[in-house]
């Protein structure tokens, strides 16, 4: 069964959810974006399970003052209960750019929600 609109505007959320809840200092709610056993990797760090994910998020807010993430360019594919996301990300703190990289996710539906199986952070190369 492909992907509904429903099933992709809730992937959109959760898109955003993860964004304000990492920017907002909010590392549980962070943490809860991703699956039990979800992994997260940056930086060629790789953080696993929703309690190294939610030590992972805890401070950033504080180390990372007044930065946003934005995404764009979502790229939205799946079947069923398994799904991929593709995006662009740039961490933004006023009119700077601090980061432009990509996203690639692998998503799945866990009692009818959708959450992050493992989302890699994937820097642009320079020109």
């Amino acid at each position: 069964m492909t992907l509904t609109l429903a099933d992709r505007l809730d992937i959109q959320d959760l898109a955003a959810r993860y964004n304000t809840a990492i920017d907002s200092g909010d590392a549980r709610a962070w943490a809860a974006t991703f699956t039990s056993d979800g992994t997260f990797e940056s930086g060629g760090h790789t953080h696993q399970g929703t309690d190294a994910l939610a030590a992972f998020a805890t401070g950033f807010a504080e180390r990372m003052a007044g930065t946003r993430h934005w995404n764009n360019n979502l790229i939205i594919q799946g079947d069923g209960d398994q799904a991929t996301l593709r995006c662009y990300l740039m961490l933004v703190r006023g009119p700077e750019v601090i980061t432009s990289a990509r996203y690639e996710d692998t998503l799945r539906r866990v009692d009818g929600e959708w959450r992050f199986a493992s989302r890699r952070v994937v820097p642009d190369r320079p020109a």
